[in-house]
């Protein structure tokens, strides 16, 4: 009857009315811990609000730490010199309709920074997402993350993995939903949201390599 198989499934059940008001009830004591979550968050904690719950981040390794660091460097400079936007790493909190998350980096384009200010807490859609995965992050960025930032048509999503060093890197189909462009330790990526942006992978994860890169970037 329907395209959602979950909703066809709750809707052969007789208690069908009964599930959507305990579903309409679980929703709205869910909005009122988001509230309790914006009145706790601050900029000393990375917190996110997924699914109901307030998830506090642990903190990162040195691998995972400097490939945020270089990445971010290299992409703020390149927006910066184009005059494409802006970028943030990993305290702008991004308001999605149910979810709160804390992207490691994301970019806005001038369109959307239009919108922002100085005092701006709750930002909106971003263009473009970076996470770096983690032991403790891995599966929500792979799996919620993932399909919640296609919902939301973000149209770019990449992987970074820190220590084994390559990236996945996801675009948005018609269907909004992701489809992994490419996969690769080596070789250059090329930025389908940030236009003319492209890096060799490496320099995410070598300094003298992304001092190359930057030198590149300015020139």
């Amino acid at each position: 009857m329907f395209d959602n198989p979950l909703l066809t499934t709750i809707l052969a059940e007789p208690d069908a009315p009964a599930l959507l008001v305990s579903l309409q009830n679980a929703l709205e004591t869910e909005q009122q811990k988001r509230h309790a979550f914006y009145a706790q968050v601050d900029e000393n904690r990375k917190m996110e609000f997924i699914n109901g719950e307030i998830v506090m981040q642990s903190p990162v390794t040195l691998f995972h730490n400097r490939a945020t660091g270089r990445l971010y460097k290299l992409l703020d400079t390149y927006v910066t010199k184009h005059k494409l936007g802006i970028v943030g790493i990993e305290k702008l909190l991004i308001r999605l309709t149910r979810n709160d998350y804390e992207p490691d980096i994301c970019f806005f384009g001038n369109e959307k920074v239009q919108a922002l200010q100085g005092t701006t807490k709750l930002f909106p859609v971003p263009d473009f997402v970076v996470e770096v995965l983690s032991p403790s992050t891995e599966k929500t960025d792979r799996t919620t993350k993932l399909k919640d930032y296609a919902l939301h048509q973000i149209r770019e999503y990449w992987l970074i993995e820190p220590e084994k060093q390559y990236i996945e890197q996801y675009l948005l189909t018609a269907n909004n939903d992701y489809e992994l462009n490419l996969k690769a330790k080596q070789g250059k990526v090329q930025s389908l949201v940030i236009e003319g942006f492209n890096l060799e992978i490496a320099a995410i994860f070598d300094d003298p390599k992304c001092d190359e890169e930057m030198r590149r970037l300015l020139s």
